[in-house]
């Protein structure tokens, strides 16, 4: 009999990831030369290749999915024990997913960056909480907190260089 909870777990971080690729996919960071915005804008020369984000991003999602399964079934499922570490990926989880829009969608780069320094302390807060009720979980968060820095420096230098330009503000 297939783990329902398990599978649930792991696929459903992976939602949002999958909502905003389809986002950027239909045209959502298009202009009007059919020319992605993000390609059209100032990057640093450490920016990954676009290709490196898609199987990032799933591995990532599909770890903390698998973290907060282990937290789920550590505390015995969605009870007083689990309240807070779970709220906690929830939240996380809702910030994560609402950065892509904020960054691609609205091109708001500065703005994207506070939305990313909120989401690393939220994350940080998630991690450590996971970390209380499983050690082991941190295999899985530990990466993430790691691609979420190099985001968050990402996202500052992307800003830095294109603060002067009215279309990313």
């Amino acid at each position: 009999m297939p783990n329902w909870n398990l599978i649930g777990s792991l696929i459903f971080p992976n939602v949002g990831g999958w909502v905003g690729a389809a986002t950027t996919m239909v045209g959502q960071v298009s202009n009007q030369k059919n020319n992605s915005w993000y390609e059209t804008i100032k990057k640093p020369t450490w920016t990954p290749p676009n290709w490196v984000f898609g199987p990032a991003w799933t591995a990532l999602y599909t770890g903390m999915g698998y973290a907060s399964y282990m937290v789920y079934e550590d505390c015995g499922g969605f009870n007083e024990k689990a309240v807070l570490p779970l709220a906690l990926y929830g939240g996380q989880l809702v910030l994560n997913w609402m950065w892509t829009p904020i960054f691609f969608r609205m091109h708001k780069i500065g703005w994207a960056f506070i939305h990313i320094l909120t989401l690393d302390i939220a994350a940080a807060a998630c991690a450590v909480s996971f970390f209380k009720v499983n050690s082991n979980t941190a295999y899985f968060m530990t990466p993430y907190l790691c691609w979420l820095a190099f985001a968050t420096c990402l996202n500052h230098s992307i800003w830095e260089l294109n603060k002067d330009d009215p279309k990313t503000e």
